[in-house]
């Protein structure tokens, strides 16, 4: 079957017209009456989220057009897809992130939502060709530079996507960097993104179907590497949960929003470090087991008895 006739230039810059009115009207909404918005409108609105949000749902949204019948993913892998592009919006882009600003426990619920379940979504449904199937000509060609090739493989590597996923954990929590990512929305705004960027990268390396080659990793060493990034973190949320010291005074400064003591706080957060993303780990382990299975299967050669 053929694919469907691609929308006209008109119809995108049409599009790309009302993604800017709207945002638009967000920007001033939350510039001037961010206390009147219901939770689901942002607090502070970002450009750079909500472009990147909505750009490529719209790319991908002309991908599944461009792409023949049999091309096109399954319905579970749009649903995951778009089930994680909209966490990681929802995180980001609603009173989330001010009640985020005010209670240690709520980041690291936050960033619990942006470092597991949103980027194994995306991860799973491996959207990679249908969003480039929807993307400008110009931009595949930009995308197809070795720079740009070398930066993407440098991140995915088995040594470089854990470190890089697990040390912004511990980066972001040191105790004088974190109260000026909380004061600063330049800052707030770095943290979150690469945050983000980092699972989203890790977890695509972790949980690519294939096996080594053409994948980066073979399946032993992201059993290995999913076990090696968990360690740290329960370590952590060990540590935040029996300490007596309060490490996160910023939040007194913010003002905390439920009433509810600063160790109190601190302790729920390190839970939260320590006990859902050992799940989620396992989870994933599971599956990238199950992806193992499935190559080995297909790996055995089929002939006839005799």
């Amino acid at each position: 079957m053929s694919a469907e006739p691609r929308p006209s230039m008109g119809t995108g810059w049409f599009a790309l017209a009302c993604l800017f009115l709207v945002g638009t009207a967000m920007d001033v909404a939350c510039r001037y009456h961010p206390a009147n918005l219901p939770y689901v409108m942002p607090w502070e609105f970002s450009w750079p989220v909500f472009l990147v949000v909505f750009v490529t749902l719209g790319w991908f949204w002309l991908g599944l057009r461009r792409l023949s019948a049999n091309e096109r993913p399954s319905r579970w892998r749009i649903a995951g897809f778009l089930t994680g592009l909209l966490a990681d919006y929802a995180i980001l882009q609603t009173h989330v992130d001010y009640l985020a600003q005010h209670m240690f426990f709520i980041h690291r619920a936050a960033h619990f939502v942006l470092l597991y379940p949103a980027p194994l979504l995306i991860a799973l449904s491996a959207p990679g060709q249908v969003v480039r199937a929807g993307m400008p000509d110009y931009l595949k060609s930009l995308n197809d530079t070795p720079a740009l090739r070398r930066a993407f493989d440098f991140m995915r590597r088995s040594m470089t996507a854990p470190l890089f996923f697990v040390g912004l954990i511990y980066f972001w929590l040191i105790p004088q960097i974190h109260a000026r990512a909380m004061l600063d929305s330049n800052v707030h705004d770095a943290m979150d993104w690469s945050v983000a960027i980092s699972a989203i990268t890790f977890w695509s390396a972790m949980l690519d179907q294939r096996p080594k080659p053409p994948a980066s990793t073979s399946f032993y060493a992201r059993l290995t590497l999913i076990l090696l990034v968990l360690l740290p973190q329960v370590a952590l949320g060990a540590a935040l949960f029996w300490s007596t010291t309060d490490v996160y005074p910023i939040y007194a400064i913010c003002g905390r929003i439920f009433s509810m003591t600063a160790l109190d706080d601190q302790h729920f957060g390190g839970i939260i470090i320590a006990l859902p993303s050992t799940v989620m780990c396992i989870v994933a382990i599971g599956l990238v087991l199950a992806a193992m299975r499935r190559s080995r299967i297909a790996d055995v050669p089929t002939s006839n008895s005799v």
